[in-house]
């Protein structure tokens, strides 16, 4: 058995289209700040240059939002409103990890130049080729290529995304969690907007994330080396949320577990 990462980083020196800051605390300077804590709150008395090297311990103190790097999204990340169950969505908190934890397969699109959207048929043709049915609550991946512009602006710009048909088409299988190597399941922002203005068909904008107001799924988003798995099928994915009470995502550590 082997493991292979198939996550993105959380690093502060990368382009992202929210501000991502990372301090870093050194050894040295945790130890003066524990001294100072102690002194001012318990009125007890230590001098750092007691401690090994003069150092405790390092401290990151990170600002940032839930969608940076490889996360998941929870179903009420879609919108306050749900049309199944007693209409309130989710938050990540809540969601089962088993959902998590679960045999997957991989669909490649990374012949397809963004920006662009697939289809169902997109997704029907790209299973044939792979000669996989896909069981309900397996873990649909789609590897597009985009994670080759992580850290630019590109990676924002020129990524391939799903329509409604296709969204539909892989929750009709029972699929309850989608990921992407893509900065969103959906096509780019640019792309979504553009054609909105052309047609005026509001089912064009954000289809794969408002179709999540009324049919409960996940999404993963921002994946790496999707190609690098040895296989379209056969695999185990792991990758748990996160647990932030509340919140519509998750940072997520994705995993691939194969049998050699």
């Amino acid at each position: 058995m082997r493991l292979i990462d198939l996550s993105s980083a959380i690093d502060a020196s990368r382009w992202e289209p929210e501000p991502v800051s990372h301090e870093i605390v050194t050894p040295a300077e945790g130890a003066a700040h524990m001294a100072k804590e102690m002194r001012d709150h318990f009125g007890l008395d230590f001098d750092p240059a007691e401690l090994p090297d003069g150092e405790l311990l390092s401290i990151d103190n990170l600002s940032l939002n839930s969608h940076t790097g490889t996360h998941i999204d929870a179903p009420s990340h879609y919108g306050s409103r749900a049309g199944y169950g007693d209409g309130r969505p989710r938050t990540i908190d809540e969601m089962p990890l088993d959902w998590f934890h679960r045999p997957a397969f991989v669909l490649d699109f990374s012949g397809v130049p963004g920006p662009a959207t697939l289809t169902a048929d997109d997704i029907a043709k790209e299973l044939a080729r792979i000669g996989y049915q896909p069981r309900p609550m397996d873990i649909a991946l789609l590897y597009t290529g985009a994670d080759r512009f992580q850290g630019t602006e590109a990676f924002f710009t020129d990524f391939v995304g799903l329509d409604a048909s296709a969204t539909h088409y892989l929750l009709d299988l029972g699929i309850k969690v989608i990921g992407t190597d893509a900065f969103s399941l959906d096509a780019p922002f640019g792309h979504i907007l553009r054609g909105y203005a052309e047609t005026k068909d509001r089912s064009v904008l954000w289809p794969a994330h408002f179709i999540g107001r009324d049919r409960e799924f996940c999404q993963i988003e921002r994946l790496e080396r999707l190609g690098e798995l040895p296989r379209p099928y056969g695999f185990t994915l792991s990758c748990l949320p996160v647990k932030i009470a509340g919140a519509g995502a998750g940072w997520a550590r994705a995993a691939a577990i194969v049998e050699d």
